[in-house]
């Protein structure tokens, strides 16, 4: 396991502003407790909680991916968005200790849905 450091600083803050996230014409995900990850120079990326996410709606897939800094990932589709939202969403259910606040969230890749919004 690596732990972020210098030189991959990773950091989680709450996020103050709603985020709603829609597919299809529909909302997936709607909150007010979004966790925003910054890691090294990737762009941010909102953590939803698992409450806040419409789950009935997501279809979860053999899909996984692993990260050095944050662990084993698991992924969902959203099956009302087609083709463009296979795995659509991921999520790290045993995240290492240094980025433990993400567990029980879920990320969305902007690309594979229809928006992404910060709101008041």
């Amino acid at each position: 396991m690596k732990v972020p450091g210098p030189d991959h600083p990773i950091t989680i803050e709450r996020n103050p502003s709603r985020v709603v996230v829609t597919v299809a014409g529909r909302i997936i995900a709607d909150t007010r407790d979004a966790l925003t990850l910054r890691e090294a120079h990737y762009p941010p990326v909102y953590y939803v909680p698992r409450k806040d996410v419409d789950i009935a709606l997501l279809e979860r897939t053999e899909h996984s991916t692993y990260c050095p800094y944050k662990g084993d990932a698991a992924y969902f589709s959203i099956p009302s968005g087609g083709e463009h939202a296979i795995n659509a969403i991921w999520t790290y259910e045993s995240p290492y200790t240094a980025v433990e606040p993400i567990r029980e969230h879920l990320a969305f890749y902007s690309d594979r849905v229809d928006s992404i919004e910060e709101r008041e």
